[in-house]
């Protein structure tokens, strides 16, 4: 190779980024997922031993999917070609069938990795069934959504899905120590890292190993001149550099479930500072303030219930304003709602008490309207039976008069089973003074 030459190609290298420049070439390079590439792992195994099938790979941005695809490939020396399914309609997928069959024909595999595979419609992934199941490409798809809910039923059946976990702090240090040690154009320098800056890059990163790679690309361009043959990286250096810290959230994916599911839980398990932890990642994230506070309408009923009544008034108050004052004023309307059903007593009886009545609706014979509880609008239904030896609770002491009002079968039936906790405890003494079957 010419000087000329090999000044192109450290150009062309330094102008390819940093996250593409430390690509793994190999297993042993790729960090993370031990679980799937360790040491005698599911997917290590299938590929030493060349006894792939089709599958998809679920998991967040940037913990190695699509590497994971070129180095399936790379082992075992199969054309690889990929689709993004944002850009990609049904054309695209058979074009690169046929390219497929042609291989087939030469005893050739094919791997075709499609990008954002839950993006593709029913007609799209509907295409990729015959070919899949014949073996006529091996498919290895990519998704940040759930491919339960995401995938055709068809298609996941004829794949194995693979669940990729976020990297953790460790498994970042690892990808930027591996960057400054290796790349050829970082190799060069030396660099110094003061304040905890590095362990601040990590932790910004969210456990996504190119949002690490481009963090530190970023921060390396800003970096001062070098200072006795050192470039010096201060903690303020990274923060000014990416501004923010990732939150690994995306509000349509795993992660916007994982965060509400969290929150939820707090607010379930009576801890408002979780809660407000949970709540706070939301709000820097963008979530639609309407979605929690629909979420927390739901909760103050299934979860707290007459406990404390008032906890649904104030959930669906909180909707209300936020619905005439948006954001960012409404965080701290949601912040109100949130500690205020965190902290107060907490009762699932009547969310129990009506899946227990559904159960029965299910399980059981439909029976028919007790006769004396029927309305009798006309005369004929009054010579029927109708309303017949009804008693009417307002004619009585307190309102209140003993009578049947379930089918005669289910007549002992309780589905509703006050707790002890909050109002609810003035509740179930209530009921207990009104009906036997709650003095049982």
């Amino acid at each position: 190779m010419d000087l000329f030459s090999q000044q192109a190609q450290e150009e062309a290298s330094r102008a390819t980024p940093l996250a593409d420049r430390m690509r793994p070439k190999n297993l042993d390079e790729f960090v993370g997922q031990e679980h799937l590439v360790g040491k005698d792992r599911v997917l290590r195994r299938a590929m030493a031993k060349d006894e792939l099938v089709s599958m998809i790979f679920w998991g967040p941005p940037g913990v190695g999917k699509t590497t994971l695809a070129k180095l399936i490939a790379r082992a075992t020396s199969s054309e690889f070609h990929e689709l993004s399914a944002v850009s990609s309609g049904v054309a695209d997928i058979r074009r690169m069938l046929e390219k497929a069959e042609a291989n087939r024909q030469l005893a050739k595999r094919t791997i075709l990795f499609i990008d954002e595979i839950h993006r593709f419609n029913k007609s799209q992934q509907d295409a990729l069934l015959h070919s899949v199941e014949d073996g006529t490409v091996l498919l290895i798809g990519a998704t940040t959504e759930n491919p339960s809910f995401e995938v055709n039923a068809p298609l996941l059946s004829r794949c194995r899905v693979y669940r990729l976990n976020t990297l953790t702090f460790d498994e970042i240090e690892t990808v930027i120590k591996r960057a400054l040690a290796t790349d050829e154009t970082l190799a060069k320098q030396t660099f110094e890292f003061k304040s905890g800056a590095d362990k601040l890059l990590y932790n910004l990163a969210g456990g996504d190993a190119r949002s690490a790679l481009n963090a530190l690309e970023l921060t390396l361009q800003l970096a001062p001149a070098p200072e006795n043959g050192k470039v010096v990286i201060e903690a303020a250096l990274v923060r000014e550099a990416l501004q923010s810290k990732a939150t690994m959230y995306d509000k349509k994916g795993d992660y916007h479930f994982d965060v509400i599911s969290a929150f939820i839980k707090s607010v379930r398990g009576s801890d408002p500072n979780a809660a407000l932890y949970w709540l706070a990642r939301m709000v820097e994230a963008g979530e639609d303030a309407k979605f929690i506070a629909r979420r927390l309408v739901i909760l103050a009923s299934e979860d707290i219930g007459n406990a404390d009544p008032q906890a649904l008034t104030v959930a669906t108050s909180a909707f209300t304003a936020i619905t005439y004052i948006g954001m960012p004023e409404g965080r701290i309307v949601l912040a109100q709602a949130t500690t205020y059903l965190a902290s107060a007593p907490k009762s699932n009886a009547s969310y129990k008490a009506i899946s227990a009545a559904q159960q029965d609706i299910r399980d059981k014979p439909i029976e028919p309207v007790p006769m004396h509880i029927r309305n009798a609008p006309t005369r004929l239904m009054k010579q029927e039976g109708y309303a017949e030896g009804y008693l009417y609770p307002h004619d009585h002491d307190g309102n209140f008069v003993a009578q049947d009002y379930l089918p005669e079968k289910l007549g002992d039936r309780v589905y509703y089973h006050p707790t002890e906790n909050g109002a609810e405890k003035a509740i179930k003494s209530r009921l207990a003074n009104w009906w036997e079957k709650y003095r049982k």
